[in-house]
């Protein structure tokens, strides 16, 4: 299974930022022991073109060249520097080579991505470009070249956190479906509307999340029917989580993951996975969640090969 990897183009961030930029180096050590089937390659930077199949060339051409406002800036969480630019393309196109590459083989990963909070024309919380749109427009964009029907894209979005930007993006779109399962009092305080929003209370448990999510999903087979998935897998739902407010298990998170891949392996929805967001007090646990996720991502991935557990 092909995962993109891109945790050598680090931030600078001043002491004390609260963004856990370490993590993706730890996760991506963390899979060459406990994942070894997992095919890493570093993520490709996306282009410009791709960009602009959701992006303004103004807001493009500001995140290039340093032209992004003290209150843009603000709004995103990062300083600008000519590293945050590079990352954050690579963080895109590590997603799109991921979504290229579950068209081909089912199931495909990127080891960051799940920038969900990101607009057309400015970036907030932690997110400057929003990978899940770029993937999905550069998806159908691919398929067009050799289909004559549009590629239907479900959004699967289980971060703790609303995807409001890419609610916001897809608003008029009856190509691409969004599902938001997260925290109905989390940021975004000012929520978007998905095509089917799941907004759950805080301190929600394992049971409570993994019937909403059953639920969410068999609405969505009545509604929708995906020729591809991009799936957000952020664990910032845990019970560890100091941003996340609810309280699922590591167990329950796994149990999610499970649940996720199962429905798309049982109608052979290809599937890419992103992380998300992740923020436990101790970096190593957030890790450890998403090494998890991986794990179940893989015993999907034989199966959908024919191959042995």
């Amino acid at each position: 299974m092909q995962a993109f990897y891109a945790d050598h183009f680090v931030l600078p961030l001043p002491p004390g930022h609260r963004f856990p930029m370490a993590k993706y180096a730890l996760l991506r050590d963390a899979l060459i022991l406990a994942c070894p089937e997992l095919e890493l390659q570093e993520a490709p930077a996306c282009s410009d073109e791709e960009l602009l199949l959701v992006h303004s060339g103004a807001y493009v051409d500001a995140v290039r060249h340093g032209r992004l406002s003290e209150d843009q800036q603000r709004a995103i969480g990062f300083p600008w520097s000519a590293a945050m630019a590079e990352r954050s393309r690579r963080s895109v196109g590590g997603t799109v080579a991921a979504a290229f590459a579950a068209l081909q083989d089912g199931m495909a990963a990127n080891l960051a991505g799940g920038t969900h909070h990101a607009y057309p024309d400015s970036g907030s919380g932690f997110c400057v470009f929003n990978d899940l749109a770029v993937a999905a427009r550069g998806a159908q964009a691919l398929w067009a070249q050799s289909h004559s029907t549009a590629l239907p894209v479900l959004i699967v979005d289980l971060d703790v956190h609303q995807g409001n930007g890419t609610a916001h993006i897809f608003a008029d779109d009856a190509s691409v479906f969004t599902l938001s399962v997260h925290g109905e009092n989390n940021f975004p305080f000012r929520k978007e509307h998905s095509d089917l929003d799941v907004a759950l209370p805080d301190g929600c448990d394992d049971a409570l999340y993994l019937l909403a999510l059953s639920d969410a999903l068999a609405e969505v087979e009545q509604r929708f029917s995906p020729g591809l998935v991009l799936y957000q897998a952020g664990v910032d739902p845990s019970e560890l989580d100091r941003l996340g407010r609810l309280k699922l298990s590591a167990a329950g998170l796994q149990q999610r993951d499970r649940m996720v891949f199962e429905w798309c392996e049982t109608h052979r929805y290809p599937v890419a996975l992103t992380m998300g967001g992740g923020y436990a007090n101790r970096i190593e646990d957030t890790v450890q969640l998403q090494v998890n996720t991986y794990r179940e991502a893989l015993r999907c991935w034989r199966r959908w090969h024919n191959l042995a557990p």
